[in-house]
């Protein structure tokens, strides 16, 4: 009798059909080994896709986070690693896009062509009795403690 021979890839993808259906309803330690067999090829496709470590890091995260919400939905017309590649890629684009837009709400409207950013400072509401209070706050600091 003989035995076909299967390629390491192979084998993983079989393994990971059968933590793919267990993590789909649930079992987390299903789930943590998907995780684990795919953690550092995630990371590696965030740093290249966006040349920082600790951006990289914390979308490797996301991706897993949105795995874990969207597996339920996984059909299996690909491989596992195949659907977690494309799921990765889609949360580097839209933090990218998102961080565009981010950065361009707060450029300066001042008209010039550098482009320069603003700190953004949230308008602060201060009620009547407040300010007057704050005031009194003030003067009544010791001098060179006053700005």
């Amino acid at each position: 009798m003989t035995v076909p021979i299967q390629d390491n890839e192979a084998l993983q993808e079989e393994r990971n059909a059968a933590d793919v259906a267990r993590a789909a309803s649930g079992d987390r330690q299903a789930f943590e080994r998907l995780y684990r067999s795919s953690v550092s090829r995630v990371f590696a496709l965030c740093v290249r896709m966006t040349g920082d470590r600790e951006a990289a890091e914390e979308l490797t995260q996301d991706v897993f986070v949105r795995a874990w919400s969207k597996l339920p939905l996984f059909r299996g017309g690909s491989a596992f690693t195949t659907w977690l590649h494309r799921l990765a890629v889609n949360v580097v684009l839209n933090a990218r896009k998102t961080e565009g837009r981010d950065r361009r709400r707060y450029v300066s409207a001042s008209g010039d062509d550098e482009g320069r950013e603003e700190q953004f400072t949230a308008p602060t509401v201060i009620a009547p009795g407040e300010s007057m209070d704050l005031e009194r706050a003030i003067a009544g600091l010791p001098p060179g403690a006053r700005r």
